[in-house]
């Protein structure tokens, strides 16, 4: 009887399925998705507590600049020195060589920048290019405000039969996900704000290099700059 009742212990145990390797391998993937997901808008939903830039402050900086300078380069400097007056290098880490310009292809558009800021949820940037440019602004997920500082910017979104047009003084605001066409004319210069998620936007300034210019010294000399800067936040706890 014994004998008996261990072997049909031994079927039940036999018979009971276990899940296959490949079914707890999605079933892991799926949490991992969904908690990513979860995770992803609880931090979209904070991520403006991590900003210190205001786009109406930045903008009238911008005029304040153009107001007390004669020329582009004054204007920069004027921009820089008043952000430096306003935010404390204990909150936030500001880029002041105002002279470590590099290159910039991204959307088909070439041109030159200054990074003045760059962390995870903000960057600042000077813009622009003496010969003119046009292309595609990229779709991001970040909000862009380009205030005007020389020349002007057109832009239009498909199903506009007109384009927009942004001289000194004014803004070219793009909310995230907006996509546009635009065209610097010649002598156009820029500060450019973008507050959102920074990360996900390197890609598309990053491109152009692999399929167009093949200038790995300037990727290279944008990346260490970019990094640089993001790292120099990170270590005073500006995300």
């Amino acid at each position: 009887m014994k004998t008996q009742s261990v072997s049909k212990n031994e079927s039940q145990t036999s018979s009971t399925p276990t899940p296959s390797i490949p079914s707890l391998k999605w079933s892991a993937i799926t949490v991992f998705v969904i908690l990513s997901w979860v995770l992803c808008q609880w931090l979209d939903g904070i991520k403006s507590q991590w900003y210190v830039f205001d786009p109406d402050t930045l903008h009238q900086v911008a005029k304040s600049a153009l107001a007390s300078s004669n020329d582009t380069a004054g204007a920069i400097q004027h921009i820089v020195s008043t952000l430096t007056e306003t935010y404390p290098s204990s909150r936030i880490r500001l880029n002041m060589d105002v002279n470590e310009w590099m290159f910039n292809n991204a959307g088909g558009a070439m041109g030159a920048m200054y990074i003045i800021h760059a962390s995870i949820t903000e960057y600042l940037i000077i813009f622009g290019t003496p010969l003119g440019t046009e292309g595609h602004s990229g779709q991001h997920t970040a909000d862009d405000y380009f205030y005007i500082l020389e020349g002007e910017q057109w832009a239009f979104e498909p199903g506009q039969l007109k384009s927009a047009r942004y001289g000194p003084g004014s803004v070219n605001y793009m909310p995230r996900g907006t996509v546009r066409q635009y065209k610097m004319h010649e002598g156009c210069f820029a500060l450019e704000y973008a507050r959102g998620w920074i990360p996900p936007m390197l890609p598309f300034g990053f491109a152009d290099t692999f399929t167009s210019t093949l200038d790995f010294l300037t990727l290279y000399r944008t990346v260490r700059i970019t990094l640089r800067e993001m790292v120099r936040n990170l270590l005073i706890g500006k995300i």
